[in-house]
């Protein structure tokens, strides 16, 4: 079975379905109206683009890569550019936030492209969890790093998250792909945060790493945490999401309720048809 294939792979029993309770939705944390972006070509990625994410539940955006989830998870991280629309953070606009400004308003963000966007390779597993709080107390004072604490701190998070490294002081680039991500895991999620972005948060990594992964994202979902999954996997989107926006060239085709649709309907979804053109499609 796929659960015995996994339990070999890893080396211990592992769930491949995401366990959740029902999720309790609070107040709005994330409100998106309108909102355009263009890619690095000058062309209109993101077109008019509207959702809200409440605490207490996670929002899933499915879509084939390349319709605009890129860009749009850019736009919401401080990255890049707004061209039109609205972004509001817990009601305070957030539309031409820079990334720090984003991050000091309680998001936590896990890029799609780790060794790109999440890490600095050549600097070890300590200073990359300290990546967007070194400057901030405990870890600094009157301009100067505190290198005792960031180390202790390293080590906590090290044994929190379930970093497999030989040392704190090891080059981030000699870890696994799985242990790269615990790390930016362990950085976002040790601060607190109202609002997490995840986007393709498992890419390429193994079984047991996704696991621990998604448990991580549940977790924070019945902490209070506002939750935005960005995935082009279906499965992933599906076990994880409370509702499911499917993303078109660029565009939100629909969003709904997790348990009232099927994966072929939001397969369809994905392929730029209508609700009521996916539900006909899906009848036997």
């Amino acid at each position: 079975t796929e659960g015995q294939l996994a339990a070999m792979m890893v080396g211990r029993e592992v769930l491949l379905r995401v366990e959740k309770g029902p999720a309790h939705p609070g107040e709005t944390v994330l409100e998106v109206e309108g909102l355009e972006v263009m890619d690095d070509r000058g062309n209109l990625a993101v077109r008019g683009v509207s959702f809200q994410v409440r605490a207490g539940e996670v929002l899933g955006v499915a879509g084939v890569q390349g319709n605009g989830q890129t860009e749009l998870v850019q736009a919401l991280a401080g990255l890049r550019q707004v061209s039109a629309g609205r972004v509001r953070i817990l009601g305070a606009d957030a539309t031409s936030a820079s990334p720090r400004q984003v991050l000091e308003r309680g998001v936590a963000h896990v890029p799609e492209d780790r060794q790109q966007d999440g890490l600095i390779l050549s600097f070890p597993v300590a200073d990359n969890l300290v990546l967007n709080t070194y400057y901030l107390s405990p870890f600094a004072r009157l301009g100067m790093l505190n290198q005792e604490i960031i180390l202790t701190t390293a080590e906590k998070r090290v044994q929190e998250f379930d970093v497999r490294t030989p040392s704190v002081l090891t080059p981030v680039s000699s870890l696994s792909g799985g242990n790269q991500q615990k790390v930016i895991v362990a950085r976002e999620f040790s601060r607190p945060i109202r609002l997490l972005i995840a986007s393709q948060p498992t890419r390429g990594l193994d079984v047991g790493s996704i696991e621990y992964i998604h448990r991580r994202i549940i977790e924070k979902r019945d902490e209070g945490c506002a939750v935005l999954l960005v995935s082009p996997e279906l499965d992933e989107v599906m076990g994880l999401s409370d509702r499911i926006a499917a993303m078109y060239e660029g565009e939100i085709v629909d969003i709904l309720p997790a348990e009232q649709v099927t994966k072929e309907e939001i397969g369809l979804l994905m392929a730029g048809a209508r609700r009521k053109e996916a539900a006909g499609a899906t009848v036997t």
